[in-house]
Parts: structure tokens; C-alpha cells; sequence
């Protein structure tokens, strides 16, 4: 993994999230989490929906399907995802974002299990 995220950053628990090549970061609120992800493996997500969703790309790239709308995000644009939209990606290796889900339990802590 890169070095793109400081020591505090690292220091996080690590998400519990069910897909290959990633390595993300939880900071948990009682009401959202903020996700610092970064990944090594390109990573094909099937459609699917939950709350809304708001992401900063600091790295790379990917491609994001929005009910029905493909875009391309990379290092420096921001997308939005409103609740319950259809969404699917395509990540490439080498990116990195901080995504805030509005919603406490998108991901659990994999040492916990919560």
C-alpha cells in the first residue's frame, strides 16, 4: 500500500470491507463513518444502493455508474450519490479517496466485528 495516508490516518481501525485489493480506514461517528480507502487491485462493484454517499478522489481513478449515468472521477473531483440511488463502480489500482457514507454502520471494524 502507499504511504498516501499519515500515521493518525493509519492508526484507525481498519474497515471491514468485503472486497479483494482494498485496504481502508474507519472513523466512526454515532450518526456516519468517513472511509479512507486505497486500492491495489483493479475492483468491479455490481449495482447496488444504500445511504447517501459523498467521496473526494485524492488518487487514481475509477468509473461510476449513477442511476444509469457513467462517469469518470479522478484526483481531485468529488461525486455525490443520493440515498437509495442505483449506483456501480469500476476501481482501478492506485486509487485512494475519503468517502463519507451517512449512515454509523456502512462497514464494521474487521478487529471487532462491529
Amino acid at each position: 500500500m502507499s504511504d498516501i495516508f499519515p500515521e493518525p490516518i493509519r492508526n484507525l481501525p481498519e474497515a471491514d470491507i468485503p472486497v479483494g485489493g482494498v485496504k481502508a480506514y474507519l472513523s466512526q461517528s454515532d450518526n456516519h463513518q468517513i472511509i479512507f480507502m486505497e486500492f491495489t487491485e483493479d475492483v468491479e462493484l455490481p449495482e447496488h444502493s444504500h445511504e447517501s454517499q459523498w467521496a473526494v478522489v485524492l488518487e487514481g481513478k475509477l468509473d461510476l455508474t449513477i442511476d444509469g449515468i457513467e462517469h469518470t472521477y479522478s484526483k481531485g473531483q468529488c461525486y455525490f450519490i443520493p440515498k437509495g440511488i442505483k449506483h456501480a463502480a469500476k476501481i482501478y489500482a492506485g486509487y485512494a479517496d475519503i468517502t463519507f457514507f451517512n449512515q454509523p454502520d456502512r462497514y464494521g471494524n474487521k478487529l471487532s466485528g462491529t
